[in-house]
């Protein structure tokens, strides 16, 4: 494994770096963003699936502002862009969904926690990190989700920006299909052990899509958010102390609300209250 250094840009107090680190487990070069604020030792790692979302939607800027309300609360914040198979390298690592996709998230995971991760403790050595944290948006939320869950000795925290979480092991439209049995997240969160420590923030739009597959009057990505929280809940977590629910009137499947949303979400994990 190596890396090339492609790009540092001082902005203010947040400095940002692009390199590209070669994978052995995904065969190819993955292109990531470092935001480092300050040279504080102490300092917290929130990783972020679709880097390159981060960059349309001004991350930096938004990161700055975040330190102006919240000052000696510090992230290393690292934007892993993804590749051009990204329905397959994003998913869940236990299997792919009916369709075949998620088929190299396993690899994906490999990568994450055994290359990427001593990549970075290496590369910034000189930092402490007191706890580690996931995010991602869509697909790259479920994906977040799932490699923080499986790893909670590794991530204490995990952001879900319009999660992919409708991910299934059955078509909806096979009559065989129930949503209780076949949604894959939820049954994985069902089967498993509780996670002691580990804190939920999801954010989900009104206006993320149109359909409702149960005819309930509620779009189907915020039924599906909602019912993971609930087996969340039924699992021990506590919602408003181990969860958080940000549901956005106007907010849409796009960069632009994820930008709109990302304030409340580092305030919520990195903020001066926490």
């Amino acid at each position: 494994m190596f890396f090339s250094a492609m790009q540092i840009e001082q902005i203010e107090e947040v400095l940002v770096e692009t390199i590209e680190l070669q994978s052995q487990s995904m065969q190819r070069m993955v292109k990531i963003d470092f935001y480092q604020h300050g040279s504080v030792e102490e300092t917290n790692l929130l990783l972020f699936n679709d880097g390159q979302d981060l960059v349309t939607m001004n991350f930096k800027k938004i990161f700055e502002n975040f330190y102006k309300a919240n000052p000696g609360r510090p992230v290393l914040v690292v934007g892993i862009h993804c590749g051009d198979d990204r329905k397959n390298e994003y998913g869940m690592s236990v299997a792919p969904n009916f369709e075949g996709l998620g088929a190299k998230a396993s690899l994906y995971e490999h990568f994450i926690i055994d290359e990427l991760l001593p990549f970075i403790y290496s590369r910034f050595h000189h930092l402490r990190f007191k706890e580690a944290a996931f995010a991602g948006f869509s697909l790259g939320g479920l994906s977040a989700l799932d490699i923080a869950w499986n790893n909670p000795a590794i991530f204490s925290r995990t952001g879900i920006f319009s999660g992919s979480l409708w991910w299934r092991s059955v078509n909806k439209d096979d009559k065989e299909y129930d949503q209780h049995i076949h949604r894959m997240m939820h049954l994985q969160v069902r089967n498993d052990d509780y996670r002691a420590g580990l804190k939920f923030f999801f954010e989900c739009g009104e206006q993320d899509e149109w359909e409702d597959r149960n005819r309930n009057g509620v779009i189907d990505s915020i039924d599906d958010t909602i019912d993971l929280m609930r087996e969340l809940i039924k699992k021990g977590y506590r919602e408003g102390k181990d969860i958080y629910y940000l549901q956005m009137p106007d907010g849409k499947h796009n960069v632009e609300s994820w930008a709109k949303a990302m304030p409340a979400f580092l305030k919520w994990g990195w903020g001066k209250a926490v």
